[in-house]
């Protein structure tokens, strides 16, 4: 009996070390599928994390690179500002006026077509001259930016409407200037152009009916960038039809000189013919006349005694 309770009680033992021992081993390798699954979240936060700290970094470099646009930015305002603060004085914005028209003549047409600051009889100086054929355009630069800036402010349309009244009466007093220097006397069609360089200003212009009436009348025609453009385009056409019709005078011009050459040529022609022909005809009357003399000379000789008479001896001797 106690050697069965001794045997049972080692089985059961051995039962519980196995179990103790496969709980141990159980456990063991839940704890290196644990350490291998914490390695792996590390490594995936890790890098996470380096991307995320990569991520503030290209964000850091774009702000800052931000940060210096926006200061381009101001500058570029202040500089605009600047600018507006200097337009607002008539000279300056002349002179910007003059210098944008001078760099659409340079672009658009050769040097030797147009002249800057053309002088008159009567010291007065347009801005430009667009020499074609004989005749000269000429083109002066206006900016009525005052008015139009006072009109694009005007916080009611009552007041907007009063400036474009003064807008207009401005931009009629501009017309007037440009309209002097029409002066066919001094080789200039009679109509002028009227360069305004900004579009917004210049579609103001010519949606008022009594300006466009006022530029009909005086014969000056308005013009912006993009529409002066096309008026360039059209006087190079134009500059061109000119070098051709040039170059087919002088052509004529030296056909009918061929033409007077040939004629005279011609003539020259018809008289050695003349000359060979009263030439030739001389030639065959003499020939003629040889042929006869030849026959006449052979006649003769045919008819001559073939030996002369001998003289009796009274005739032949003759007294020493």
């Amino acid at each position: 009996m106690e050697m069965l309770i001794t045997v049972a009680f080692l089985v059961f033992g051995g039962l519980l070390l196995l179990l103790v021992g496969f709980l141990l081993w159980d456990r063991l390798r839940q704890g290196q599928r644990w350490q291998q699954q914490g390695d792996a979240l590390s490594k995936a936060v890790g890098d996470r994390i380096d991307g995320t700290i990569k991520v503030f970094g290209e964000l850091q470099k774009g702000i800052g690179e931000l940060a210096e646009k926006a200061k381009g930015i101001e500058e570029a305002g202040k500089n605009i500002l600047t600018l507006q603060e200097i337009l607002r004085t008539p000279k300056p914005r002349g002179g910007l006026g003059e210098f944008l028209l001078e760099r659409l003549l340079a672009d658009s047409l050769p040097r030797d077509v147009y002249a800057l600051q053309w002088r008159f009889h009567s010291g007065e100086t347009v801005d430009a001259v667009v020499r074609i054929g004989g005749s000269m355009v000429p083109i002066d630069a206006k900016f009525p930016l005052e008015d139009f800036e006072r009109m694009a402010a005007a916080e009611s349309d009552e007041e907007r409407a009063a400036i474009r009244k003064q807008f207009a009466r401005t931009v009629k007093k501009h017309i007037d200037d440009v309209a002097k220097y029409i002066r066919p006397d001094e080789n200039t069609f009679d109509f002028a152009l009227m360069y305004v360089p900004a579009e917004n200003i210049y579609y103001e212009t010519i949606l008022q009916p009594d300006i466009y009436s006022e530029c009909l009348e005086k014969r000056v025609f308005l013009v912006s960038p993009n529409s002066f453009n096309a008026y360039l385009q059209a006087i190079v056409l134009g500059l061109r039809g000119l070098r051709i019709e040039r170059a087919t005078r002088e052509i004529l011009g030296r056909l009918q000189r061929l033409q007077g050459e040939f004629g005279s040529f011609q003539r020259d022609y018809e008289t050695l013919g003349g000359h060979i022909h009263r030439a030739a005809a001389k030639y065959d009357e003499a020939s003629f006349r040889l042929t006869r003399l030849g026959d006449k000379l052979q006649l003769t000789g045919e008819a001559a005694p073939r030996e002369l008479p001998e003289g009796d001896e009274e005739t032949s001797s003759q007294p020493e």
